[in-house]
């Protein structure tokens, strides 16, 4: 996902005996900084064996850009020197193969270079080969085999900005000892990124960097720390770009739009939403609670349920009609905008009573994880004391209701505040699933059970209470 140029180069091809090589390779000792981890993303930053073998440093940044604060890409710019082979062209491609774990490899540089018209420089990575001996018996066998001399020249190489990965820019820049990022999540063209106190300083250079290293990455965008708590919605601020925030992502095989500024999207829960609409089978009623954009009520309409969705949020609501005609399900999914406690007290109870004497399934889910458990109690009495309908029950709705924890044992913690919100117990009556860890000692998990007749056939009805969202993960 680099961004990658063609580095600049000139030839001065001189054959050098082992002693000027080997002063050559005590620089490249001198000159080498051990790089730390990045933790950027998910993306690894340094330039990396084929085979797994381990990490090299040929090019480290000149020391004056650290604590650049505006982004000068010339600073970058070094000339470092690089043992080559001069190797016949019919050979070369046999040869490349196998000297592949001592060939150059850095983002941006041609490893083959021309020469003259029968042969190539392939050049090397100096800090594993520093001379003949250098290479290994089955590289020595190939290089004699296909009668290649045995010969190391010097090729310097002009090195710039766009030959770096975005975390050795960044770890030249930022102050030494401190991380380069806390990572960033991707939607559509725009990297949202969550940085650390210490980064604010940097905040412009790390938005350009983000967007030069990313390809398709046109806006970048940190989190700030006021959250609107009624619609799990985040202040961002534009590091970089052109602060465009309406995304198309697809996630599981099917289109998404949405204004990412305005409503919740977290691309860490496809796995999640492929889950839950892995149980549904066609036919099946889902009612969402806490829909969002879609992410389930969308591939859940998809896979031949008749939905109801439902969000708080007008811009959801908005963006939520949109995808259901984008994806073509506007025949199975009738969209709400209603808080969620008022959703399961009038449509989704309106719903129920028909719902429950057929055969096919109930899926009610309620995708809130730092609420969702409290809204539990609005079932209980949601459909009165009605003997008729409470005689002809077919079928019981299965919940799926999402919650944090930040227990030693998050499954019990999940399972004892469903069972207070619903004032029954669900101790062996349901299933838990670990979604994610969403932090140090914090998990996302899921509770799946059966609303009992009890729950729902009762004379209990508390009014409505309000919450306050936490934030949003």
């Amino acid at each position: 996902c680099e961004t990658r140029h063609v580095g600049e180069g000139f030839v001065d091809l001189t054959r050098i005996n082992l002693s000027l090589f080997l002063h050559t390779r005590l620089y490249f000792l001198l000159e080498h900084v051990p790089l730390k981890a990045p933790v950027i993303a998910a993306h690894r930053a340094t330039m990396s064996d084929p085979e797994g073998g381990g990490e090299s440093s040929l090019y480290t940044p000149p020391p004056e850009v650290r604590g650049m604060i505006s982004l000068d890409r010339e600073a970058f710019s070094r000339t470092v020197t690089v043992p080559a082979l001069r190797v016949q062209k019919e050979v070369l491609g046999k040869l490349v193969k196998s000297l592949k774990k001592v060939a150059l490899h850095l983002p941006g540089v041609k490893r083959v270079l021309e020469d003259d018209d029968k042969h190539r420089l392939l050049l090397l990575d100096p800090t594993r080969v520093s001379s003949p001996s250098s290479f290994g018996e089955t590289e020595t066998q190939a290089l004699e085999k296909l009668g290649v001399p045995l010969e190391l020249h010097s090729h310097e190489l002009r090195l710039t900005y766009g030959n770096l990965k975005a975390d050795e820019v960044l770890r030249a820049v930022l102050p030494e000892g401190q991380d380069v990022t806390s990572g960033f999540s991707r939607v559509g063209h725009v990297a949202h990124l969550n940085l650390r106190e210490h980064q604010l300083p940097y905040k412009n250079l790390i938005g350009q960097v983000i967007m030069d290293k990313n390809s398709g990455v046109t806006c970048v965008v940190n989190k700030t720390n006021t959250i609107d708590s009624t619609f799990r919605t985040f202040q961002m601020e534009v590091l970089a770009g052109d602060g465009n925030m309406v995304v198309k992502v697809r996630e599981n095989g099917l289109p998404y739009e949405f204004d990412f500024s305005r409503v919740y999207w977290n691309p860490r829960l496809s796995t999640e939403h492929e889950r839950v609409v892995g149980l549904l089978q066609p036919g099946d009623t889902v009612m969402d609670v806490f829909a969002g954009v879609g992410p389930f009520a969308i591939p859940a309409a998809k896979r031949g349920c008749n939905v109801l969705a439902n969000d708080l949020n007008p811009e959801s609501h908005r963006w939520l009609s949109h995808n259901c005609r984008l994806n073509k399900v506007e025949h199975r999914l009738r969209v709400f905008n209603m808080d969620g406690r008022a959703f399961i007290r009038g449509p989704l109870r309106e719903a129920l009573p028909a719902l429950m004497k057929g055969t096919a399934g109930i899926h009610i889910v309620m995708n809130l994880p730092a609420l969702a458990l409290e809204f539990l109690d609005a079932f209980q009495g949601l459909l009165g004391q009605e003997p008729d309908q409470n005689q002809s029950v077919s079928i019981l709705p299965e919940v799926h209701c999402y919650g944090f924890s930040k227990e030693g044992d998050p499954s019990r913690d999940i399972v004892e505040r469903a069972s207070r919100s619903l004032g029954i117990s669900l101790d062996g009556h349901c299933s838990i699933h670990m979604v994610r860890n969403v932090a140090p000692n914090k998990e996302m998990m899921c509770i799946s059970f059966s609303l009992s007749k009890d729950v729902l056939f009762s004379n209990v009805i508390e009014a409505p209470k309000r919450q306050k969202c936490e934030e949003p993960e």
